[in-house]
């Protein structure tokens, strides 16, 4: 069971989901396929994804989770014990999103790709650092992909943070690893377990 996790503002229609999707209905595991339109609270993000899990035999599960979803997929992995694939994982987006907040401790925009409205509030970054995993325990569950192109985050930050890892450093691509078709076999191999 593959389950994927968007980043902040996205949703299940983003381009890698969406060819993820798309893969996996070709190779007729559409059933596999778990992609939840997350709430901005955290923690109700969490909740979501969790309820997903509970009738899952986790250590059949990979969570796939980008950006912010990587943050999650982190999480989850170490709170599950099932292998993630990172992509261009935020590490501390309680930091990084403090400072997108207004006067009033609210960052209004709209969702990437409905325009539906979208509210990141103050309270929401003490419940990322309530989900902060400062030190992973088993690096063999996590497959990392950073790109040194990425205009949003680190990926400095990513690799320190995920020591001993499988890893895909790429040499520039983008935050979202537009280029991301190229690592979809490999991606899928660690998720089915076959790396």
């Amino acid at each position: 069971m593959i389950l994927y996790l968007h980043g902040f503002r996205s949703s299940p229609d983003s381009f890698k989901a969406r060819l993820l999707a798309a893969e996996l209905r070709a190779r007729g595991d559409a059933s596999q396929w778990l992609c939840p339109q997350l709430p901005a609270s955290p923690a109700n993000a969490i909740e979501s994804a969790l309820a997903l899990t509970k009738r899952i035999d986790t250590s059949a599960l990979t969570i796939i989770g980008s950006s912010l979803g990587g943050f999650y997929a982190t999480y989850l992995a170490e709170s599950l014990g099932c292998r993630a694939v990172l992509l261009n994982p935020a590490i501390c987006p309680s930091r990084d999103l403090a400072t997108m907040l207004g006067s009033e401790g609210v960052f209004r925009a709209s969702m990437y790709h409905s325009g539906e409205p979208f509210e990141f509030r103050h309270a929401y970054l003490a419940e990322l650092d309530a989900l902060a995993v400062a030190r992973i325990t088993k690096p063999r569950r996590y497959f990392l992909i950073v790109a040194k192109g990425d205009e949003v985050l680190d990926w400095r930050e990513m690799v320190g943070h995920y020591p001993r890892t499988r890893k895909k450093v790429l040499p520039g691509s983008d935050h979202g690893i537009s280029d991301f078709a190229r690592y979809l076999p490999e991606v899928l191999k660690f998720a089915y377990g076959e790396l």
